[in-house]
């Protein structure tokens, strides 16, 4: 089992998540690892670390996805977040979640 947390944020646009990702960074000792593009404009945000730090960098990610105006009244920008404090080996190597060479130089 992995010791590092895996937290994610999901957002409607890419300016919503591009603001998440930029919060969570900021907010807390996470490393970024992956940036999902679904179908419908839905993007996820999934960063690793310890479990306090990802809770805390979840919570930056949701606020600041929150806080943009959306284009028409009334729709919703954050969608969906969640942590995981220790993902069980096999789903951090199916899931697009684990520590990659191109994120290494950012790794805390």
């Amino acid at each position: 089992m992995s010791s590092l947390a895996v937290g994610m944020v999901e957002s409607r646009g890419l300016p919503p998540t591009l603001a998440a990702a930029d919060a969570m960074c900021k907010a807390a000792r996470v490393t970024l690892v992956a940036m999902e593009k679904l179908s419908g404009g839905f993007y996820t945000v999934i960063v690793r670390g310890d479990v306090a730090e990802v809770k805390r960098a979840v919570e930056a990610g949701m606020t600041a996805a929150k806080t943009l105006h959306p284009y028409l009244e009334g729709d919703k920008l954050f969608i969906s977040s969640h942590v995981i404090p220790r993902p069980h080996a096999n789903v951090d190597r199916v899931l697009n979640i684990h520590f990659r060479d191109s994120v290494a130089l950012f790794r805390v």
